[in-house]
């Protein structure tokens, strides 16, 4: 029997883009033309172009927040918005390649590269989602403690606001204080999600809290234990002795690359969901490692081990997992000094913006095609706004 063409995922995408409103694109002209000036008189399409650029296009030029997105100097505002990007860039935890200090700065500019329109899902987020960019966390990288409490404090101002945090890395370290933060907002248990090649679960590494203890230490914390902590991608020659032990006595669920062959990506991910969620959880956190990835595909990171996922395995699980619903995400260990034509930072992009559209086209976030709120936040920003949806 042959293939019918309406039923590809292909010709269901360019019905979805008919149903897509473009009301912020719109704004966003009139936004360019009013901050930039209008172009030379020489311009032809007058309507897409400014003096000054201000807004998506050229790709290649412009003030490089994530996706372009607004830039928010007054952090106290972020409660006015449903996702905030933020940059956590500490790499004092690594114990062999430094470099993910350079990753917020490495994500945000092959950010640039996208629109905010993904053709598959028929999902914009330029018309769905309201992103800002709130800039990095101040960090001091001679003191990992300190980077730690200004890391906490940064987050749980941001989920106290009910805003969703999309945290770019920094080395794994961070996955302590991002979740401390996350727990100390939600007030409630999570389960946590890790994608990785090695545990990070060992009690300390060189005498210190490092980036191989991050999911030790926040088990420790109130309203998280290992037993919501499932891992996929695990395995290889990187995997410490020491974060064994404490991953058995802990309770963790560890699957291998060789698991998601044998049981396929979608019993992982069911199997992922039922721990994450299980015991009373009321949240989960994702974390995502990006050395869990085949280092073929990433090797801009501090620990490559070959062997891990491919991106399109990456990609499908994170996207199941956020049609569930996620507390925020973190994107880590992206390491530009060791990176080749950005590809590790651009897979780190696509993660962060697959999650986002997921979420959106699962009604966790946002507003539909037509451009009508789904979450209490996204109708109290059309309140604020008085936007009628016109």
């Amino acid at each position: 029997m042959g293939i019918d063409p309406k039923d590809l995922h292909g010709e269901k995408a360019k019905r979805f883009e008919a149903e897509l409103t473009d009301r912020k694109y719109q704004e966003e002209l009139r936004r360019t033309h009013r901050l930039g000036l209008p172009p030379a008189d020489s311009i032809e399409d007058k309507e897409l172009a400014s003096t000054f650029q201000r807004g998506e296009i050229p790709h290649f030029s412009g003030i490089k927040t994530f996706l372009k997105a607004p830039y928010l100097e007054d952090v106290n505002l972020v409660g006015e918005h449903e996702v905030a990007v933020v940059g956590v860039p500490l790499d004092t935890g690594t114990t062999y390649r430094p470099g993910p200090r350079f990753g917020p700065e490495g994500m945000r500019s092959i950010s640039s590269l996208y629109s905010p329109y993904y053709y598959e899902q028929g999902v914009d987020l330029r018309e769905q989602l309201d992103i800002v960019d709130v800039g990095d966390i101040f960090i001091t990288p001679a003191n990992i403690e300190k980077a730690f409490d200004q890391i906490t404090k940064g987050i749980e101002h941001i989920v106290s606001n009910g805003v969703f945090p999309v945290i770019l890395g920094g080395d794994h370290s961070i996955g302590f204080p991002t979740a401390r933060g996350v727990m100390n907002a939600f007030g409630k248990k999570i389960g946590v999600i890790h994608f990785d090649r090695h545990l990070d679960t060992q009690k300390r590494d060189l005498d210190e809290r490092m980036h191989t203890t991050p999911w030790y230490w926040a088990a420790h914390e109130l309203h998280f234990d290992m037993g919501n902590l499932v891992q996929i991608g695990i395995g290889g020659w990187q995997v410490p002795r020491p974060g064994v032990e404490e991953a058995r006595k802990g309770g963790t669920v560890v699957i291998t690359v060789e698991d998601i062959e044998e049981h396929g990506l979608n019993a992982v991910a069911d199997l992922a969901l039922e721990v994450a969620w299980s015991n009373g959880a009321e949240g989960v956190f994702l974390s995502f490692d990006i050395d869990a990835v085949d280092p073929g595909f990433a090797p801009g990171t501090g620990w490559p081990e070959p062997g891990g996922l491919y991106p399109r395995e990456a990609l499908k699980l994170v996207r199941r997992f956020a049609e569930e619903g996620l507390l925020g995400m973190e994107v880590v260990e992206v390491s530009p000094p060791y990176d080749t034509s950005d590809v590790t930072s651009l897979l780190g992009v696509r993660l962060i913006c697959d999650v986002l559209a997921a979420s959106v086209k699962a009604g966790k976030l946002g507003r539909t095609r037509s451009g009508d709120p789904q979450t209490a936040r996204a109708r109290e920003i059309d309140e604020r706004d008085g936007d009628d949806g016109a």
